[in-house]
C-alpha cells in the first residue's frame, strides 16, 4: 500500500461525513503512522485525545494495506460503533471493495446441537425434565427459565447469526446456559453433529473471509493464551482502548478454579452417565463444597503457595475426583431402552473436555510457581481462586508481538505499557495524535487545597460541603466520580435534599438508563464509582461539571498488584501504583469535554494532586486545561466565559496549563 494513499482517502471519507466532516490534524497525523507502521513491520503506540477520530484514523490504512487486520476493543459499545456505523460508512464511501465481519466469543452463540438436546433430541436432556426450571424466576418478569428456554429455542430455529446480541430479551444465565456451550466444552465441527449447521463456525467461517475482523480483547487474549487457535491467521492487530491490555492478558493467561465449575460438570456428568454411576457425579458435587469452604475465608487475600493445608487438601481430592469422572465418561457404554441418556455422544465429549480444563487448571492452582500469584477472588458464598502471572511480558514477547504488527491506541496510554506489555526495545515507535478540542479555553482543572487530610476526623464532611457548593455553582449538571461504594453512597446520603437538583445514584439503574436519565434532565447529578471513569459520553451543558473525590490508587491489598509491588521492591509505588491512578485519572478527566463546544469544570477533591511529590506525573497524564486551586475561580468560569473566550482566573488561583513549569493548582 503506498503510504501516501492514506491522507487522500481520509479525506475523501471524511468529506462524506454528516455535514461534511471537519479535517483533524491529529487524525491524518495517526492515519499516515498507522499506515506507515503496517507498511514496515513496525509496532506502534498511539494517544488518540477525544475528538480525534482515531477509529477513521486507523482503518482507513488497515482497509487500504490489503492485510488481514483484527481490531481488538475493549468495550462492546465501541464494537459496536465499529460494526454498526464506522466499517459500514467506509464500505460506501472509501472507494475500496473490502470484507469485514464480528467475531464473538464461543458463548455469545446458541448451540444447535444443545439446542437440539434441551428439545428433547440427541441425549434427551428434555426441557421439562430438567429439576429446577420451572420454579427458578428469569430476570425481569419474563418467566420461568423453562419459559425462556422455550423462548430461546423458538429464536434459533429462525436466526440466521444465533447471536445472543439479537435477542429482544435478556434471559437468566441458567437459560442461556442451557442453549450455549462455552471454548471448555466444545468438540468442534468435525466431532458434533451439527457440527456443519453451528453459527459459532459460521462467524468463524465469515471472519476468515474477511480483511476486517472486530473483536473482544477478551477473545484476543483466550487466542494468545490457546496459541492462535481462535482467530483465522492475520497480519496485524489494533487494539483500540489499548489501556486494558495489560489486565486482559494477565486474566487470559491465568487459570480459575470454583466450586461452579465442578458443580457445573457435575451437572453434565449426572445427565450422560447411566444412573448406577451417579456417584461419580455426586463426588464432583463433593469436591465443589470442599472449594468452597477452603476458600471461604480468604477471600480477597494472596495464597502463597501451598500455605494452606485444607486448600491443598481439597485440590488434591478435586484433581482424583476429576480424573475418576473422565475415566468413567471414557468408559461408559450406551444406554438401554432409550430412557436412559446415550453416552459417547456429544454431551459425553462436552463432558469430558470440561473435565480436561478443569483439571488443567486445578493442576496449575496446584502448583503456583514463583512468576505467578494465587487468590481468592469474589464473595464468601461463592469464592474463586485465580493464579495469574506476576508479568505479562515475557509471553507477549513470543506469542505477539514477536509474530504480528501491533498498533495500541487509547485516549490515555498509560505511562511505560511497551515496556509491561513485552515490547523489545527498537521495535515501536511513538506518538501523541492530541485532541482537536479546546481543553486551555474551555477547561477548567480545579483542585481544593484547603480540604483537610481524608484520615482526618470531619474531613468526610468537610468533603461533603465542598461537593455541595461545586454543585450550586453548576446548577447541577454534575457527575461526581468517587473511588468506594461507602464514598458514593455517604455522600448522596449528605446532599439529598440540600442541593435542589435531582441526584441520582448508580446503584439505582442499569449504567445505560443512568447515562439517559442524567442526559435528558439537564440539571441532574449523578454519583458513581469507578465503572463510570470511562465510557460515559455526555456531550452538552448537561454534564457541566465533573467531582472525582480522590486520585484513584490501586487498593493496596489487592492481591495481584500487592505481589507485583513486592517484586518491584522500593520502585514499586512508581511502577506499579502511579501508571494506574495517571491513566485512570485521567480517563475521569476525559468524561467532561466530548464536543468542540463543551466547556466546564473539572474538580478534584484531593489535595495531593497540588502537594505530592509525584503531582506532576498525574497531571502531565491530564489534557491541558487552565488550572486554580480557588473555588471563586470555578464559579466564575461556570457563569460564563470572558470576553476574550478565555476561562476567568484571579489572582489567588492558577494561571498555568497541564504541563506548565509552575506547580498545579498553586500561584
Amino acid at each position: 500500500m503506498p503510504t501516501a494513499d492514506v491522507p487522500r482517502a481520509l479525506e475523501r471519507v471524511v468529506r462524506a461525513l454528516p455535514q461534511g466532516g471537519e479535517a483533524r490534524h491529529g487524525q491524518r497525523a495517526m492515519a499516515e503512522a498507522v499506515g506507515r507502521a503496517i507498511h514496515d513491520h513496525r509496532h506502534l503506540v498511539v494517544q488518540a485525545g477525544t475528538g480525534t477520530g482515531k477509529s477513521l484514523a486507523y482503518l482507513v490504512p488497515a482497509i487500504l494495506s490489503g492485510d488481514r487486520v483484527v481490531v481488538a476493543t475493549a468495550t462492546k459499545a465501541l464494537q459496536d460503533q465499529l460494526a454498526t456505523k464506522d466499517l459500514p460508512f467506509l464500505a460506501q464511501h472509501l472507494g475500496r471493495s473490502f470484507r469485514f465481519a464480528v467475531l464473538k466469543g464461543r458463548s455469545n452463540y446458541l448451540c444447535r446441537q444443545r439446542a437440539a438436546e434441551v428439545a428433547g433430541g440427541g441425549d434427551q436432556l428434555v426441557l421439562d425434565e430438567v429439576p429446577g426450571w420451572e420454579s427458578e424466576s428469569g430476570s425481569g418478569s419474563i418467566g420461568s427459565v423453562a419459559s425462556q428456554a422455550r423462548r430461546l429455542l423458538s429464536w434459533g430455529a429462525r436466526s440466521e447469526s444465533g447471536d445472543r446480541a439479537e435477542l429482544d430479551f435478556e434471559p437468566s444465565p441458567r437459560a442461556w446456559a442451557m442453549v450455549s456451550v462455552g471454548p471448555r466444552e466444545c468438540p468442534g465441527a468435525h466431532r458434533c453433529p451439527s457440527g456443519e449447521e453451528c453459527f459459532t463456525e459460521a462467524a468463524r467461517d465469515k471472519a476468515a473471509a474477511a480483511d476486517i475482523v472486530v473483536v473482544n480483547t477478551h477473545l484476543y487474549g483466550a487466542h494468545l493464551a490457546s496459541e492462535g487457535a481462535v482467530l483465522p491467521e492475520h497480519d496485524v492487530v489494533i487494539f483500540d482502548e489499548a489501556h486494558e491490555v495489560e489486565d486482559v492478558m494477565i486474566a487470559a493467561f491465568g487459570a480459575e478454579v470454583s466450586a461452579g465449575r465442578f458443580r457445573a460438570l457435575a451437572r453434565l456428568v449426572r445427565a450422560v452417565l447411566p444412573r448406577d454411576e451417579a456417584a461419580v457425579a455426586d463426588e464432583l458435587a463433593g469436591a465443589a463444597d470442599g472449594i468452597d469452604a477452603a476458600l471461604a475465608p480468604h477471600v480477597g487475600r494472596r495464597l502463597p503457595p501451598r500455605s494452606d493445608r485444607q486448600l491443598t487438601g481439597a485440590l488434591e481430592v478435586a484433581a482424583g475426583r476429576l480424573s475418576r469422572a473422565s475415566s468413567a465418561l471414557r468408559s461408559a457404554e450406551p444406554g438401554v431402552g432409550g430412557e436412559e441418556p446415550k453416552p459417547g455422544g456429544p454431551a459425553t465429549t462436552r463432558a469430558l473436555l470440561a473435565a480436561g480444563h478443569l483439571a488443567g487448571d486445578v493442576a496449575t492452582a496446584s502448583d503456583v510457581g514463583p512468576d505467578q500469584v494465587a487468590w481468592a477472588d469474589g464473595l464468601p458464598h461463592a469464592p474463586v481462586l485465580k493464579v495469574a502471572p506476576l508479568d505479562i511480558g515475557p509471553m507477549l514477547a513470543d506469542a505477539l508481538w514477536a509474530r504480528t504488527t501491533v498498533v495500541l491506541t487509547s485516549a490515555t496510554i498509560p505511562p511505560g505499557i511497551e515496556r509491561r506489555l513485552g515490547v523489545a526495545a527498537g521495535t515501536s515507535d511513538q506518538m501523541d495524535a492530541g485532541s482537536p478540542f479546546p481543553y486551555a479555553t474551555n477547561g477548567l482543572l480545579y483542585c481544593a487545597t484547603h480540604l483537610p487530610d481524608r484520615r482526618r476526623d470531619g474531613a468526610e464532611g468537610a468533603l461533603h460541603e465542598e461537593l455541595a457548593a461545586l454543585i450550586e455553582a453548576a446548577g447541577g449538571r454534575t457527575l461526581a466520580l468517587f473511588t468506594s461504594w461507602r464514598a458514593m453512597e455517604g455522600a448522596a446520603d449528605a446532599l439529598r435534599g440540600r442541593v435542589p437538583f435531582r441526584l441520582m445514584t448508580q446503584s439505582e439503574l442499569p449504567k445505560p438508563a443512568l447515562v439517559k436519565a442524567f442526559s435528558s434532565d439537564e440539571s441532574s447529578c449523578l454519583f458513581a464509582t469507578m465503572g463510570f471513569w470511562q465510557g460515559v459520553d455526555v456531550p452538552g451543558p448537561a454534564l457541566s461539571l465533573v467531582v472525582i473525590d480522590r486520585i484513584p490508587f490501586p487498593r493496596p491489598d489487592e492481591p495481584l498488584l500487592q505481589a507485583r509491588r513486592e517484586r518491584f521492591g522500593p520502585a514499586a509505588f512508581r511502577e506499579v501504583d502511579l501508571p494506574r491512578a495517571a491513566t485512570l485519572l485521567a480517563q475521569g478527566v476525559g468524561r467532561l469535554i466530548r464536543s468542540s463546544t463543551d466547556r466546564g469544570v473539572v474538580a478534584v477533591l484531593d489535595p495531593r494532586l497540588a502537594k505530592a511529590s509525584y503531582r506532576w506525573e498525574l497531571v502531565r497524564a491530564l489534557p491541558p486545561m487552565t488550572r486554580t486551586r480557588d473555588r471563586h475561580d470555578v464559579a466564575t468560569f461556570l457563569a460564563g466565559p470572558s470576553r476574550s473566550g478565555e476561562p476567568t482566573v484571579s489572582s489567588r488561583g492558577a494561571r498555568g496549563r497541564a504541563g506548565d513549569a509552575a506547580s498545579p493548582c498553586r500561584p
